[in-house]
């Protein structure tokens, strides 16, 4: 969890919708979409509909997004120091996301922090979005490490479901969704400058 891109999202899911004379609610969008895969948020939007129609609205999903987000991407509070920190300390890093990996890759360009991951996983690489654990068990298979060796940090309840369902530690960070729903990770912070942010992910591994 790097940056809170969660209104660029909602922005650009909006501005698709509007086309089809559709109105999206930010609030329902927060409460029930925010998260979950593109083909997934929209065949609860729109109902069924062919897998090419899908893949059309999607992409231009995406590149609204791109273009709402390039220039303003901001990583949250204390990330870009613990990114570093982990880098430093010689821990191996990914990024599992339910957006495409261009998106990955821009969002991390723009924080200078390309470098610090060794492996992205974006929503083409998995067949099952989260709370599936496909994304991470992926993950943790391309870094070579085992999944309870792993922690995930986390602002969604379907990541925080996907990362214990792979046997993943969790750290989940109350920035997009009040802490309740987030309640099945092992430890839940308001941001991840909180002190016991750091102890969770390096104090503890390092005993």
């Amino acid at each position: 969890m790097l940056v809170d891109s969660s209104s660029f999202h909602y922005e650009a899911f909006r501005l698709v919708l509007a086309q089809r004379g559709l109105y999206l609610e930010e609030a329902f969008f927060r409460a029930q979409l925010l998260g979950l895969r593109n083909d997934v948020i929209l065949t609860k939007i729109l109902g069924p509909i062919s897998p090419e129609e899908i893949r059309a609205l999607a992409d231009q999903k995406e590149e609204l997004f791109r273009n709402l987000i390039a220039g303003r991407v901001r990583p949250l509070p204390g990330a870009a120091q613990l990114v570093r920190l982990a880098q430093a300390m010689g821990m191996s890093q990914a990024v599992v996301s339910s957006t495409p990996r261009q998106n990955i890759q821009l969002l991390l360009g723009e924080m200078g922090m390309r470098d610090a991951f060794s492996v992205l996983i974006g929503e083409e690489d998995v067949a099952r979005g989260k709370p599936d654990p496909e994304g991470f068990l992926k993950a943790a298979d391309s870094l070579g490490i085992p999944p309870h060796m792993c922690t995930v940090i986390e602002d969604a309840p379907e990541g925080v479901q996907a990362a214990k369902r792979a046997g993943m530690r969790c750290l989940a960070v109350a920035t997009t969704r009040p802490p309740h729903r987030l309640r099945r990770a092992d430890l839940v912070v308001p941001t991840l400058e909180d002190r016991r942010a750091r102890a969770f992910l390096f104090i503890e591994k390092l005993r």
